[in-house]
C-alpha cells in the first residue's frame, strides 16, 4: 500500500538541511578539481575561449555551492534556535535553483574533458548536451512527472 506520512515542520527542516549536507561535498569536490585543472599542463592545450569556458564552469559550480550553503547561513543569522515555514521554503527553493548552475558547470566541464580526450569539438558538444539533458531530466523533469502523477 502507498502510505503517506505528513512531516512536521521540524522534520521538513531536518530533511532539507540533510539534503544540502549530502549534495554539498560532491559540489565542493568538483570545485576543487576545477581549481587543480588550471595548474595542470594539459590546461594549456585548451584554446583561450575554452579556458574562459572553464572559468565560466568554475563560476557556475561556485554559484551552486553558494546557493546550497545559503540556508545554513540564513538559519544561523536569522532564525537561530527555531524553525519556520519561511526557512523550509527558502531552503527548498535555493537547493532547487542550485541545480541549474550545477548542470551548466558540469556540462561545460564535460565539454572540456571530452574535447581534450576526443579532440573533436562536435563530439564534445554532443557529450555535454547529453549530460545536460540527463541531469535536467533527473533533477527537474522526473520530479515534475511524479508531482503531476501524485495530483
Amino acid at each position: 500500500m502507498n502510505q503517506i506520512h505528513r512531516e512536521t515542520l521540524e522534520e521538513e527542516a531536518t530533511h532539507v538541511t540533510d539534503e544540502a549536507r549530502m549534495v554539498l561535498p560532491g559540489v565542493q569536490a568538483v570545485l576543487g578539481f576545477q581549481l587543480v585543472a588550471v595548474f595542470n599542463q594539459r590546461f594549456q592545450d585548451l584554446s583561450s575561449a575554452e579556458q574562459v569556458l572553464h572559468l565560466v564552469a568554475f563560476l557556475l559550480v561556485a554559484l551552486a555551492m553558494g546557493l546550497m550553503m545559503t540556508p545554513a547561513a540564513y538559519h544561523r543569522q536569522v532564525e537561530r534556535g527555531r524553525v519556520s515555514r519561511r526557512f523550509v521554503e527558502l531552503s527548498s527553493t535555493l537547493l532547487t535553483i542550485a541545480m541549474l548552475p550545477l548542470i551548466g558547470g558540469v556540462s561545460l566541464d564535460t565539454y572540456l574533458i571530452s574535447r581534450l580526450i576526443l579532440g573533436a569539438p562536435e563530439t564534445a558538444t554532443m557529450a555535454a548536451g547529453v549530460v545536460a539533458i540527463v541531469l535536467a531530466g533527473l533533477w527537474y523533469a522526473l520530479p515534475a512527472v511524479f508531482r503531476h502523477l501524485k495530483n
